[in-house]
This record gives structure tokens, sequence and C-alpha cells, in this order.
């Protein structure tokens, strides 16, 4: 059995809404490129990602949405058909081939699903995936088909258990937690900037389930400004009780990372210190609940020069047991990537220190996130699932 797969194709590459748009998945060439640099990543450990079947995205779309998306990938449509679906919006615009770009996606975290659950790897990452705001028949937030939805419900289908999605991304993982909210099989952990000023505007702690899920859906809504100390407190209470509570059979963890001070569409105020320590706890918690079965994806994240590849770079190092990066970054990358990058390339692993200048709330919002963590988990203390 290989410890860890990376999936990735150049195909993914074709989800690209436009030159100007956010959401660039650049990101992973440079990913990709930064890991072969420092010998982290051969040949060998890449698997390519597949299309997702239509059957398959249906599993979590509704199969007139995906007609819709063929539609309006092939020109048929323009946006005034399509803008009831959540398409041909500034965030979501139409594309050439949008619902091939799409599948790609989707079928490298199927990818990654199947490699872990049939025994070939204990671990597995696609970057491409983790587009966790589409819905049932409508994109959002930049996303057309939600692959963390649809790989939920394949293993539900195909290898029934139990599965925790852990979401660190700063946006709420609104289209995941809406699929299983009322599945008492499916438990979805948010750790996001609440939603009063960012997108989508969900994701209270008061979201916990429906019927026979109640008590499966936990959010940690984080006051904005919040720092590493206080993140990181959230995300490792969180993570060990819910471990606990819950009792998964595999771990997908959603590894946004727009959490970042430098991201240009939130208002947090975390660094790459978080970025090292969420993989290591989530690889800690899944060999010792789950026999190692953990499949990341990646998600949010718009600086894609200076932050992106070097925290999905830790969730690889993390999978196979490596040395946390530190120290400079390699000079070949630095120097090939420069010509392109729009911004100065930070030239080590960590950030500049100090980054930026001290809050002067810090200890009132720290404070407010410690009362809404005790919130948050304080259904544990009451719900059945606790005796499970």
């Amino acid at each position: 059995m290989k410890n860890a797969v990376f999936v990735y194709s150049p195909e993914q590459l074709g989800y690209k809404f436009s030159d100007s748009h956010p959401f660039n998945h650049k990101r992973l060439k440079l990913t990709v490129d930064l890991l072969k640099k420092i010998q982290a990543l051969k040949d060998e450990d890449i698997i390519p990602a597949r299309m997702a079947t239509d059957e398959e995205i249906a599993l979590a779309h509704d199969k007139s949405y995906i007609e819709i998306v063929k539609q309006a990938g092939k020109g048929l449509l323009t946006p005034e058909q399509t803008i009831h679906y959540g398409i041909g919006t500034e965030d979501t615009p139409i594309f050439p081939n949008m619902h091939e770009a799409s599948s790609f996606l989707v079928g490298g975290t199927l990818q990654a699903v199947d490699y872990v659950m049939q025994g070939l790897s204990r671990h597995a990452l696609n970057l491409g995936g983790g587009l966790h705001h589409g819905f049932f028949g409508r994109a959002s937030g930049f996303c057309i088909y939600n692959d963390s939805s649809v790989a939920i419900q394949y293993l539900r289908k195909h290898y029934n258990v139990r599965v925790l999605y852990i979401d660190t991304d700063a946006h709420h993982g609104d289209g995941v937690q809406w699929a299983f909210y009322d599945d008492p099989n499916v438990c979805t952990l948010s750790i996001h900037e609440t939603g009063r000023y960012l997108f989508p505007g969900t994701g209270n702690v008061t979201e916990r389930g429906n019927g026979p899920g109640y008590g499966t859906t936990f959010n940690f809504p984080v006051n904005a400004f919040t720092e590493d100390e206080s993140f990181l407190m959230i995300y490792e209470k969180a993570m060990k009780e819910i471990f606990e509570y819950f009792k998964p059979d595999v771990v997908l963890t959603q590894n946004g990372a727009d959490a970042h001070y430098l991201d240009p569409l939130t208002h947090l105020y975390g660094t790459m210190n978080i970025y090292r320590e969420i993989p290591k706890l989530a690889h800690r918690l899944a060999h010792e609940y789950c026999d190692g079965k953990w499949i990341a994806v990646g998600g949010g994240g718009y600086d894609v020069w200076r932050v992106v590849p070097r925290a999905w770079s830790y969730i690889w190092t993390e999978m196979n047991d490596l040395p946390t990066p530190t120290g400079p970054l390699p000079k070949e990358w630095l120097d090939h990537w420069q010509e392109e990058s729009p911004v100065p390339l930070f030239p080590n692993w960590e950030d500049p220190n100090p980054l930026y200048e001290p809050i002067p709330r810090k200890r009132e919002i720290e404070e407010k996130n410690a009362q809404m963590l005790e919130k948050a988990l304080s259904i544990i203390q009451s719900n059945p699932l606790k005796q499970n």
C-alpha cells in the first residue's frame, strides 16, 4: 500500500472563468512545481484525475442542472437563460467546456476516494477539488459542481461508511452542509469567518442539523481579524471533541487557504503557522479513529502566488511523514515564477515577521471566539450520539 497519492491532471487547469477572475487554478501548477523542486513529489506519486460520469455527478446534482451546464459550456445558452442556475453571474460566469472541466475536478476527488477505500493508499490529495459552495441545482461562489458532496454520497453508496467532513476554508462550507443536513451518517465541521460580513452569510453555531441529522452539523464562525492562536485553539478543541463524539470511518478535509492575512477576499489574520498545523492534527486523528483513511481536497485561496503553494505543500509533506519544510524556498522555483507573479514572492517557507501591525482588539476577539466555541460544542453534552 502506498502512503499517499497525489491526484492531478493538466485537464484540471481548464476550470478557468477568465484571466481576471480571482479563482485561478494556476495555483495547482505552482504547488506541483514547488513540491517537485523540494523533491517531495515524484512522478510515480501522481495519479491522473479522471472525468466523473454524469451518473456520478448526479449523486449530488440535479440531472437537468447538469444538462444546463453542458449546454452553457457549448455556447448554446446566454447568461439570461442560466442566471436561475447560478451560472452567468459575476461570481460564476460561463466559460467554454465548463462541464468537462468541472467533471475533472469531481473525478479527481472520486479517484482519491477509491484509492483510499480500496486500500491502495492510506491517504489521497486532490487539490483541484474543494468546491464547497455548489448546490443540488445551482452553482454558487465560483463552484459549479460540488466535488465534496458528490464524493460523500459516493462514499455512502459504494462503501457504506460514516464520513466526517472538515472545512477550514475562510468561507462557510454551505453546499456540503445543506446536502447532508439531515443525514446522521455524515458529520460536517466548518471553521470560517463569520457570515456577518463575508459570503455566503451562513454557518451560524445554531445550524446543527435537522431530524435524524440533528447534532451532526458543527459551525465555528470566527470574528474578522482572528489570528493564529485563536484559530488553532478552536480547531484543535473542535477536532478532538468531534472525532471522539462522531467516531468516523473516514475523514475528508477541505483545505481552503484563504484564512491568511494576505488573502484579498477575506478578513482573517492567519499566517503560515495555521497551515502547518491543520494537516498535522487531521493526520493524527485520521490514524487514531479511521485507520488512516484521510482524503484531502483544496478549496479557496486567492493569493495564488505567495500563499497557496506554500500552504498546500504542507498537506502533502504531512501525508508522507516528511519533515515540515522550513527556511528558503528553492531558488529555481522563485526565479521561474517571479517572472509571472504580479507581486514579489516571499523567499522563505515562513511569512515575514511581523506580517502585519498588532491588532488592537486581539483580546476581545479571542474572548468572543472562545465563547462561540463553547456554544458550538455544547450539543455534544446532550445529544444521543454521545452514547454511540
